[in-house]
């Protein structure tokens, strides 16, 4: 942070020029939350067994390749971490990704009942 508390992000991508938090893209911001909360999940966890993580939503913000990026960090978080990583979206092609799914069915009185795949 900045001396008025503005937060800057480094971009390793063009060649490590500090750039303020506020003009980051969608896809860039939720990347960066979630690796701010897989480091705090970390962290937490030298003290505590933390056996989950619940990632809620921002998948929509990101385009064909950040999602791949996301989904192989999440895939690879649970397979070295014996953690449970649980994705709540309704991007289709998380859908298409994830075997186990927990889904919540709304009816017409407007009741909902929940559907594993």
């Amino acid at each position: 942070p900045t001396e008025d508390g503005s937060l800057f992000v480094i971009d390793k991508y063009h060649g490590d020029s500090a750039r303020s938090v506020k003009t980051l893209s969608g896809g860039e911001t939720f990347l960066i939350s979630l690796a701010l909360a897989l480091s705090l999940s970390d962290m937490a966890s030298k003290n505590v067994t933390l056996g989950c993580l619940f990632i809620d939503e921002g998948f929509g913000t990101l385009d064909r390749d950040t999602l791949e990026l996301a989904m192989t960090t999440l895939e690879t978080l649970q397979s070295e971490s014996q953690k449970t990583v649980g994705v709540i979206s309704h991007v289709e092609a998380l859908k298409e990704r994830i075997h186990v799914q927990l889904r919540l069915i709304k009816n017409a009185q407007g009741f909902s009942r929940i559907e594993i795949n």
